[in-house]
């Protein structure tokens, strides 16, 4: 998002802090993914309720009537925020709830002390599609029933991940809403290591770490960085020896094939 959005985003989200508290998450989750949902469907109920034109109060009323005994308190406050709210373009509002509905299914997974597992069955079930391009097609086809989705995932997920991270693939898989299922796994477990102001680390090294490298490796880049970094480990034999690091747009490389292509930019330049 940007500029009017961005500020905007800002403010409800510290308006969905203040309601949430005693909100049962997983729930406000499903219902925030909900109505993000229903403004994706409805295009007239979107632009109405997104018209800088029209008075906050008179947006806020009407989103009331509509979901008033639908959805719980919390999930109906931090919805009027988002409608009271300006934004650049009609489509931020239901992103700014969507986005919402990632931070309280994190929150809970926080609560229950299993955000570490849920940042790495994404990471892992990221890597599962990537490999297997009959499921990928399966799950990021905009025509495939939704109930044959969530039939799948929960054949392949049911008992293996936790509820946090079935929620969130399961929303990503149903509601593509215009993004790709990579694109979008990745952006979710972005959100989900910002839960406790994280950064994401993806390793591709030739042997799995051990967990005294793993530990070792992200301490240094916690003093390199100044915040915490969660590790995604990747084992990638196209790596030859030692091991790379990319967090955002910065790539640390020690690799030798690493090594080699560096050369070779040398040589040819």
């Amino acid at each position: 998002m940007r500029g009017l959005s961005r500020a905007s985003l800002a403010e409800v989200e510290e308006h969905f802090n203040a309601v949430a508290g005693s909100a049962d998450l997983g729930t406000l989750a499903d219902e925030l993914f909900a109505i993000a949902d229903l403004f994706d469907r409805e295009h007239g109920l979107r632009r109405t309720m997104s018209d800088a034109a029209r008075p906050a109060a008179q947006k806020a009323q009407t989103l009331r009537i509509l979901l008033e005994g639908k959805v719980g308190a919390a999930a109906l406050e931090t919805a009027v925020g988002a409608v009271s709210a300006r934004w650049a373009r009609a489509g931020d509002l239901a992103d700014a709830l969507e986005r919402l509905g990632v931070i309280a299914a994190a929150a809970e997974a926080e609560a229950q002390g299993r955000l570490d597992e849920v940042e790495d069955e994404l990471f892992r079930f990221g890597r599962i599609i990537a490999s297997n391009l009959a499921l990928h097609r399966a799950l990021a086809d905009p025509a495939a029933p939704a109930q044959g989705k969530r039939e799948l995932l929960g054949s392949l997920l049911g008992g293996k991940a936790t509820p946090t991270t079935i929620r969130l693939v399961t929303q990503l898989a149903v509601h593509p809403r215009g993004r790709s299922l990579d694109g979008g796994l990745e952006d979710v477990g972005h959100l989900v290591a910002a839960q406790r102001q994280r950064l994401v680390a993806v390793v591709h090294s030739a042997v799995a770490l051990s967990e005294e490298q793993k530990r070792r490796l992200a301490t240094w880049l916690r003093a390199s960085y100044g915040r915490d970094v969660h590790l995604n480990v990747e084992v990638d034999p196209r790596v030859l020896g030692g091991f790379s690091v990319r967090i955002g747009d910065d790539l640390i490389d020690t690799t030798i094939a690493g090594r080699i292509e560096e050369v070779r930019r040398r040589l040819a330049g």
